[in-house]
């Protein structure tokens, strides 16, 4: 009988501990959930900027186009590198997985970036048209659209650090990758990145004045 009781006493510890367990790695396991969708949300929203800015290119283009002499292969690369990203197919509600995936989506959303700041480095030479209410009103929009790139760019970086961490850290490193919760990869910082495209002008700034003829 005592053999018994102690048996049975000996169950109910192992018992215990089995339950405490198995409460440790539920919790674990709805953390990883809850930073993997976090990682998702966060990926819908740099989509989403990204895609707002391309939303306004085409206004943009249109609105420069119409500037007499303006230059066509400016209008060109532009227009060209908007056609890239879209060639770059990701599912904007999950982040990519792929590392390589998302440096293709990074360099094509660069190369974009490039061309409308060479853009609006050109319709510098235009007082007219940059006095225009049109182009002032796309030139604020796009502002605001580069520097909500940066920020949700860097809440998107922070999202995945949590993540990353979560899948490594005791007890998830046990059975993460048993539930194909892997690494995420980051976007991977090019020099310059962390400024925005320069897209305010001087407006007040008088045209500058044609160099003399040479005799």
């Amino acid at each position: 009988m005592k053999k018994f009781a102690i048996g049975c006493g000996v169950l109910a510890v192992l018992g215990f501990i089995a339950l405490c367990f198995i409460a440790i790695a539920g919790g674990s396991y709805n953390r990883l959930v809850r930073t993997s969708q976090a990682v998702d949300k966060q990926w819908a929203q740099v989509q989403n900027v990204y895609q707002r800015r391309a939303d306004l290119i085409p206004n943009l283009v249109a609105t420069v186009s119409g500037a007499a002499n303006f230059e066509k292969s400016t209008l060109t690369e532009i227009t060209a590198a908007r056609a890239s990203v879209g060639q770059v197919k990701l599912d904007p509600n999950s982040a990519p997985n792929d590392p390589a995936k998302l440096a293709e989506f990074d360099r094509a959303q660069s190369q974009l970036s490039g061309a409308l700041s060479r853009l609006l480095v050109v319709v510098e030479r235009y007082p007219d048209l940059r006095a225009t209410e049109n182009f002032r009103e796309l030139q604020a929009q796009l502002e605001g659209t580069e520097n909500r790139i940066s920020v949700e760019r860097g809440r998107f970086s922070e999202a995945v650090q949590l993540y990353n961490t979560t899948i490594k850290s005791f007890p998830a490193l046990l059975y993460a990758g048993m539930f194909g919760f892997k690494d995420k990869p980051y976007f991977t910082a090019t020099p310059g990145a962390e400024t925005p495209p320069k897209v305010q002008f001087d407006f007040g700034k008088p045209a500058a004045a044609p160099a003399p003829a040479k005799p």
